[in-house]
């Protein structure tokens, strides 16, 4: 017997809706842990760390999209998960280029406040480039 149960699945950012699919699973990392979601599963609200979000597809059971999702949280509702995040990108929208800048440059940014010991640069730098190598790890999950 198929498996039916789908749930949709849905990333919102503050520029807009960055993915809307049925999915049957989707993974993403909560500031408490790893968290692997299926249809039917209980009401949840969770925050979410800057991590890949993996949701395997309702159409392909061989098919499972990475988007990097720079915080935000995840809700789980009668089968509609939705993610507000900060921003999001799907892999296939990464600039593997310009993302390895920002990498680049964020480490240049995080050597710079600690020479200066300006602890608040450092930490937005930090932050930076875990947003930047989220977005590569995510381009090449793809």
């Amino acid at each position: 017997m198929e498996d039916t149960a789908v749930m949709v699945v849905n990333i919102i950012t503050p520029d807009g809706q960055v993915y809307s699919h049925h999915g049957k699973r989707v993974v993403a990392r909560a500031t408490d842990g790893d968290l692997g979601i299926l249809a039917n599963h209980l009401p949840i609200i969770a925050t979410l760390k800057i991590a890949e979000v993996r949701v395997l597809r309702a159409d392909n059971d061989n098919h499972e999209d990475a988007i990097a999702v720079n915080g935000g949280y995840l809700e789980f509702k009668d089968n509609v998960l939705n993610i507000v995040a900060d921003s999001a990108e799907r892999a296939r929208n990464i600039d593997l280029r310009r993302a390895r800048y920002a990498k680049e440059r964020a480490e240049e940014e995080i050597k710079h406040a600690k020479t200066v010991q300006d602890i608040d640069e450092v930490q937005r730098a930090q932050v930076a480039l875990a947003r930047a190598i989220n977005r590569i790890q995510v381009y090449n999950h793809r």
